[in-house]
């Protein structure tokens, strides 16, 4: 048996066609933190890529149902999401933890740094998180967020969207987007969807409306895969 160390497996790198470049020149806070030097990139090693495994507390049971946090019922449109994680090849991904953060059904978030003059909602916190099974399935219930103003720009409003971070099997794998909901008005208006420039990309942070999914008399269901790697990888903040 040979005493050799195999290489570090490289994970390969998508074109800027689908993720959101550096700088993006009419995202304002983009401009004013985005790195100005050229980014160096130091291959992971072995043990970074394969332990420790699920480095991570597990969810206890109801963490993914934002509805019942509290000790009442929180305002606005009760909805359910669901989705899988999948790799390039469309093999699903268990046991990867996945956090999502909104605003509240009247556009704010539970948060000191958030002024919006909208009321804050006692009975929802906005965040949630949950494991992936073993067909890479995950589902969050939670109410539909609000929109917001935001001082990007004159007049500027953030369309309804909910922030998910996704974290892996090694400390070198957390991933964070943003989904984005069918119909909105505000999405070609939006410098932070825009910022991914290519329109098939941008699509494809856009959940789907699923029937079978909706509860009767109780709530509407949206389905939204994330794909990790390849040509229809889900678009993901530098």
């Amino acid at each position: 048996m040979s005493d050799a160390v195999a290489p570090a497996r490289r994970y390969p790198r998508v074109g800027r066609h689908v993720h959101p470049a550096i700088r993006h020149s009419t995202y304002r806070s983009n401009t004013l933190r985005h790195p100005r030097e050229p980014l160096i990139e130091i291959p992971p090693t072995a043990s970074e890529l394969t332990g420790p495994t699920t480095p991570f507390g597990r969810p206890a049971d109801g963490e993914n149902d934002l509805t019942r946090q509290h000790a009442g019922e929180p305002l606005g449109e009760r909805i359910i999401l669901a989705g899988r994680v999948l790799d390039e090849d469309g093999r699903p991904l268990p046991d990867t933890l996945v956090e999502i953060w909104q605003a509240n059904a009247a556009g704010r978030y539970r948060h000191s740094l958030d002024n919006h003059q909208a009321p804050l909602d006692p009975n929802f916190s906005g965040t949630g998180r949950t494991l992936t099974d073993a067909d890479g399935r995950w589902q969050f219930i939670t109410i539909m967020p609000g929109r917001y103003p935001w001082p990007n720009h004159h007049n500027a409003w953030r369309p309804a969207h909910i922030h998910f971070s996704l974290f892996g099997q090694n400390f070198l794998s957390r991933l964070v987007t943003q989904m984005y909901f069918p119909g909105d008005p505000l999405q070609p208006l939006d410098p932070v969807m825009n910022a991914v420039a290519d329109r098939e990309s941008r699509e494809r942070l856009v959940c789907a409306f699923d029937i079978d999914l909706t509860q009767p008399d109780w709530a509407l269901g949206f389905r939204w895969d994330i794909v990790l790697r390849g040509r229809r990888a889900t678009p993901m903040e530098p």
